[in-house]
């Protein structure tokens, strides 16, 4: 590594940059900017980062090496049903059934094949959706401030910095505006530290090193601007990475429960050996009949497909919803997406546009009113056209808010920058005073950070034209109500250099004018300035009010019909904003959110965060009270929390929107924390559970829906395989016990689980929602994958399936005279159609208005996949009969035209009397329901 003498040595061109700066906090900045061939004013050029980016390469870390692929294959059998199969395999050795055993055995492997597929692939699927939701970095390059990704960030970047900002770069500050930073994540340290540009000893500790920014920490508050030290692998971050070995658990909570579930399958297995043993002795079965039918059972029992396809249900619809612009952090995200009760959502870009424009200004002489035709403005008092250069107090207005901004903004081009503040802009640019031309009259000395509690940002200027003031201007912005409390004059209306005090009266005047705006929806901002004598004087005192400026966010489209989709499913939907109470009530009547623009009936669902007491000093009454509000206005991020607790703990499944790193904490907090993409800072986007990409609230209802269809679906494909095991089961068990020959043998068994089962189960994953799911209420968040009624209805299927079967066989046998081996044929046929034709029984029969349509109608019937499916395991089934080495290995015989007519029939009869089944339970509950009504 170089010494701190060697950076003052170092030739400055940009070719010959190979190495990086040592103990940067310790050089002045002027020394870092030689060494690194870069002047903070302009930038690097596109040829240097060109050059360095090849250099250095991107800037990402290292993949950490994950498990080997013979480490992930070894997890495959690390599960109790795969060492059930095994010890099961090995028994069937023991005992010289060597095909069987070899059959379980290939069993075990397409499940460690399939099982390892879908690991990788879910890997994959995650780097994806990593790669989609790639920070970006704010840069000045060759002069012009730009927007790219952290990837391309190279060493001798000039970054511009604000709070929620996640580092991605180690960097030296030399401009720091209140600039606070977490390193909890590298230091651990817990408070923010704060920030300074001020030189440091070069054995400075990393948490004592003030001056710099760290990759994997964020900005909690102020603003600045730091030039890359380090990338990559080089910063601070990459080498604790690099000494970190660790890999990413993928079991979500459902496949716990799944496996869980298949867990206690065993288990069963074990009672029905108890069971069937003693009683094939006390029959006088021989021990290979016993043993047959012991192997057989625990082959049933066990659902084999089951973790595969629930691990591709996930991961399909985690796919989809990324399609939809939802991205999940998350499989586990999934599930709890589709029993979400309640949604907690801001309103600026997520309800509405977040494409501001300036509407209105209220100054002392007068209402202006902002009108726009073919991409111009003009300005109106009392409906008659005006000039701004003509109107000196509308002009310094315009002035002040286009000196207090961080954007920047481009008639043609993509303005980067809060939303209100490029408004700010346009509405100068139009004015004649473009932000450019304005810092050239008006250079800025310094900036007091927008703070998200103080609710206002101040910048400093020097005017470069000498006039009988004081020398420094001071341009302030923020909430009104909090501007209103720091100023003790207004503006005259006649003249820029004439201000009067601000008595109570005036004062209460502009309030009312505030409210004014705000109930006609508009987001406004107060305007004040200050002319004083020193840089350093305190920025919020004895400020001249100049007037508010009112900004129109129209609500997006669909907005409405999806707030009303979530009231048809059982989600309630509220409101956290930080706009003024008439604002955010204007645009919640004008979506649905609330009845109507009645301020009488408004004011029951709205509610002002300063009239919010601490949950632990409320009654019962009254946090029962607060949970009927619908709106709730000028809210902090602690009361954010309050108010998602207070739903919580009355059982809601609470999805919390975010865009700023004061969201974290709410995000962290909520059953599912959103953040969106566009808008949203990447300390919002690292804490949250879901990314917008849109920002839209539409998709968060699209993912909503998505999670219910998932859930329905992973539950429909268990019904499906545990009543056809069950069936399955029971056939063993009755004809053991009543002496007849086993209908099915294991290898027979073993077939059907890996094509009747398998295909079919996939297929029906694939199933849409019906038309009806977004009309049900909310899971109950306490209900388990399968409730009694489903284990009752589990067990009817099976019943009606085992009669089938074994009324075939019986029929083979007792009726027709065939021999054994063609009547387990027949048997096996029968078993075989009746499951496969069983996914067509898989309606949703948990609620009631989905059971109203009938077969024809239903999403698993009108689903290609499924009849896809079921048409190949009809084409599997003969092929048992009619390939020689197949029919050998199975010890199929062929049944005849008679044999096939016997188990067609008894094959499509389940089908039938399901379905029937499922009518008069439609019928029954439709008649219950009319007699409700």
């Amino acid at each position: 590594m170089k010494n701190s003498k060697a950076i003052n040595e170092h030739p400055s061109k940009t070719s010959s940059l190979q190495s990086l700066p040592h103990n940067p906090w310790a050089e002045p900045t002027n020394n870092l900017s030689k060494f690194l061939d870069v002047s903070f004013e302009a930038g690097l050029s596109a040829e240097q980062v060109r050059r360095r980016l090849q250099h250095f390469g991107p800037n990402e870390l290292r993949e950490i090496k994950g498990r080997s692929l013979w480490q992930i294959a070894l997890d495959q059998i690390d599960d109790m049903v795969i060492i059930f199969l095994i010890v099961t395999a090995g028994i069937s050795f023991l005992l010289g059934y060597w095909v069987e055993g070899i059959a379980v055995t290939i069993v075990v492997l397409i499940n460690g094949i399939l099982g390892l597929f879908m690991e990788m692939r879910a890997q994959k699927s995650m780097e994806a959706l990593r790669a989609m939701g790639q920070v970006m970095a704010t840069v000045r390059r060759d002069g012009q401030t730009q927007s790219v990704p952290a990837a391309q960030v190279v060493p001798g970047d000039v970054l511009l910095l604000e709070e929620g900002d996640v580092l991605s770069v180690d960097l030296r500050l030399f401009e720091a505006n209140r600039l606070q930073a977490d390193e909890s994540a590298l230091t651990g340290e817990s408070l923010p530290v704060d920030k300074s540009t001020t030189e440091l000893e070069p054995d400075a500790p990393l948490a004592e090193r003030t001056n710099m920014l760290f990759a994997g920490t964020s900005i909690t508050r102020g603003s600045g601007q730091g030039v890359a030290v380090a990338t990559a692998m080089n910063t601070e971050l990459g080498t604790i990475s690099a000494l970190v070995e660790s890999s990413e658990d993928l079991k979500t909570p459902l496949e716990t429960r799944l496996n869980q579930l298949a867990k206690r399958l065993i288990w069963v297995t074990l009672g029905l050996s108890v069971l069937v043993i003693p009683a094939g002795l006390f029959a006088g079965h021989s021990l290979e009949a016993i043993a047959t039918t012991a192997i057989a059972l625990a082959i049933a029992t066990v659902p084999e497909g089951l973790p595969v396809v629930a691990t591709l249900t996930l991961a399909r619809g985690m796919m989809r919803m990324a399609e939809k612009n939802a991205l999940l952090r998350q499989l586990a995200s999934v599930e709890t997406l589709g029993a979400t009760t309640l949604i907690c959502t801001d309103k600026t870009g997520t309800l509405t546009e977040n494409h501001m424009v300036v509407q209105r200004l209220s100054l002392p002489a007068g209402e202006v009113a902002i009108q726009r035709e073919n991409n111009e403005i003009s300005f109106h008092i009392d409906q008659a056209r005006l000039k701004a250069q003509d109107h000196p107090t509308l002009l310094e207005a315009i002035l002040a808010g286009a000196l207090c901004t961080n954007a920047t903004f481009q008639q043609s081009g993509k303005s980067l920058g809060d939303p209100m503040e490029i408004a700010l802009l346009e509405l100068a640019h139009h004015a004649g005073c473009s932000r450019e031309s304005l810092l050239e009259r008006y250079p800025e000395v310094r900036e007091e950070a927008f703070d998200s509690e103080s609710k206002m940002m101040a910048t400093v200027h020097q005017p470069t034209e000498s006039d009988d003031q004081p020398p420094y201007l001071i341009a302030v912005k923020g909430a009104p109500e909090i501007i209103f409390e720091r100023c003790t004059h207004v503006r005259s209306p006649e003249s820029t250099r004439q201000s009067i005090p601000l008595t109570e009266e005036t004062r209460a005047l502009w309030h009312q004018r505030n409210a004014a705006l705000a109930s006609k929806g508009l987001r406004v901002l107060a305007l004040a300035s200050r002319r004083v004598h020193a840089p350093d004087a305190p920025p919020y005192e004895n400020l001249t009010l100049q007037g508010l400026i009112g900004f129109y966010d129209p609500p997006r489209a669909g907005v409405r019909e999806a707030i009303e989709e979530c009231a048809q499913a059982g989600v309630r939907v509220i409101m956290l904003t930080g706009d003024q109470l008439p604002t955010a009530r204007y645009i919640a009547a004008e979506i649905g959110l609330i009845p109507g623009t009645s301020p009488d009936n408004a004011r029951q669902d709205a509610l002002e965060g300063r009239a919010l007491r601490p949950a632990a000093e409320l009654t019962e009454p009254e946090k029962q009270k607060l949970r009927d509000v619908s709106i709730f206005a000028r809210v902090s991020p602690a009361q954010k929390l309050d108010i998602i607790e207070l739903h919580q703990s009355v059982g809601a499944v609470v999805a919390m929107t975010g865009d700023g790193v004061n969201d974290a904490p709410a995000l962290t907090r909520a059953d599912i924390g959103i953040a969106m993409g566009i808008r949203g800072t990447a300390a919002a986007r690292q804490t949250a559970d879901l990314i917008l990409r849109d920002d839209r609230f539409n998709t968060i209802v699209y993912g909503i829906e998505e999670g219910r269809i998932i859930f329905t679906n992973i539950r429909r494909f268990i019904i499906f395989l545990l009543s056809i095991n069950f069936a399955s089961i029971v056939t063993i068990v009755i004809a053991s016990l009543v002496g007849a020959p086993i209908p099915i043998t294991p290898l027979q068994i073993l077939y059907l689980n890996m094509v009747t089962d398998i295909f079919p189960a996939l297929g029906l994953v694939t199933t849409k929602g019906a038309a009806t799911l977004m009309q049900r209420p909310p899971r109950p968040t306490d209900e388990p994958v399968l409730t009694t009624g489903h284990w009752i209805t589990i067990g009817m299927y099976g019943i009606v399936i085992a009669a089938a079967v074994l009324t075939s066989l019986a029929i083979a046998l007792n009726v027709l005279h065939y021999e054994v081996p063609r009547a387990v044929t027949i048997s096996f046929l029968t078993l075989g159609i009746a499951k496969a034709l069983h996914a067509l029984n898989m309606r949703d029969m948990s609620y009631k208005g989905a059971t109203r349509s009938r077969l024809l109608l239903s999403p698993v019937f009108r689903n290609g996949w499924v009849w896809a499916a079921i048409a190949l395991c009809l084409l599997l089934l003969a092929a048992t009969l009619y390939l020689p080495w197949l029919s050998s290995l199975l010890h199929t015989v062929n049944p005849g035209l008679q044999g096939w007519g016997l188990a067609l029939g008894l094959g499509i009869i389940p089908l039938l009397i399901i379905q029937f089944a499922q009518l008069l339970l439609v019928h029954r509950r439709n008649r219950r329901a009319l007699h409700d009504s």
